[in-house]
């Protein structure tokens, strides 16, 4: 089986001591190149999707092409849902293949998110698939949904051991300073909270909004218990940067089987770079 959930590869991840990093794919180039890097680092993979990605390519497109892509780079994945809100959305989505699901209720009071997650927590360990779910709310925007930074709430280390009890959630989002998007400053994340909240969760946790994070801050944070990476502005930006360049230099190229090249080849050095911060490359 090529499609996984996230539950083994994630605790495997815990018990080592690096993290498995979570790549937000938005078209069929983003997928090539984040299995077939993963594969040729011999690194475990997450593939990750926003309920507007999954509109924009379909979800049953992007079951076969990143099950397609696992069997012939030999590659098993998790088909990750990320920042989904709803049950139903959720539910159709498991029912058409995906075995790891995030479901954001972190815009509730606490009573509310609980009893959201628990539904769909209960619902999705059903189907032997993986639940993440956030405390806290990151700043910045992801898909459509944007948290002023005024509004971002930090993950309280005692209200996640409560958290995690009452939802049976299989991994922990927190917040300790990341954002959604490009950093306009240097982010300061608290590492003594993230500290707090492994003490009093025995749970994988999980990073958001990484892209444009140090070396140094992402190793930090694996040391700390984070055992999940979020990662799609930075690619993204690979993206369209060589793109735009290309196109600069090539203003009458017609063919993507052409210009495609260095977009991937840019997504690729960002892929590199993310497993190997992640400590992860040769732990498949």
């Amino acid at each position: 089986m090529y499609v996984i959930s996230t539950k083994a590869m994630l605790q495997k991840a815990q018990r080592e001591g690096y993290a498995v990093p979570a790549f937000n794919i938005h078209n069929l180039e983003t997928l090539q190149v984040v299995v077939e890097t993963s594969s040729e680092m011999r690194s475990p993979l997450i593939v990750a999707g926003t309920p507007g990605t999954f509109s924009y390519a379909g979800i049953g497109n992007v079951v076969a092409i990143a099950s397609d892509l696992a069997k012939t780079y030999n590659q098993p994945l998790a088909i990750h849902l990320d920042h989904h809100e709803a049950f139903d959305d959720i539910s159709q989505k498991v029912q058409a293949g995906v075995r790891s699901a995030m479901i954001d209720g972190s815009h509730l009071p606490f009573t509310d998110n609980v009893a959201l997650v628990k539904k769909v927590t209960d619902y999705c360990h059903r189907y032997d698939v993986s639940v993440e779910a956030e405390l806290g709310r990151l700043g910045g925007q992801e898909d459509d949904m944007v948290v002023d930074s005024k509004d971002a709430l930090y993950t309280h280390p005692q209200q996640a051991h409560e958290f995690v009890t009452l939802t049976g959630i299989d991994s922990l989002a927190v917040a300790i300073g990341t954002a959604h998007g490009l950093y306009t400053a240097t982010p300061k994340l608290d590492f003594e909270r993230l500290a707090e909240i492994r003490s009093n969760v025995d749970i994988p946790l999980v990073l958001h909004g990484a892209s444009g994070l140090s070396t140094e801050d992402i190793r930090r944070a694996i040391k700390l218990g984070i055992c999940k990476v979020n990662v799609a502005t930075e690619l993204k930006i690979a993206f369209s940067d060589a793109l735009k360049d290309y196109f600069s230099t090539h203003p009458d190229a017609s063919d993507p089987r052409h210009y495609m090249v260095p977009a991937k080849a840019a997504m690729k050095e960002v892929v590199r770079k993310v497993i190997t911060d992640c400590g992860c490359e040769g732990k498949l």
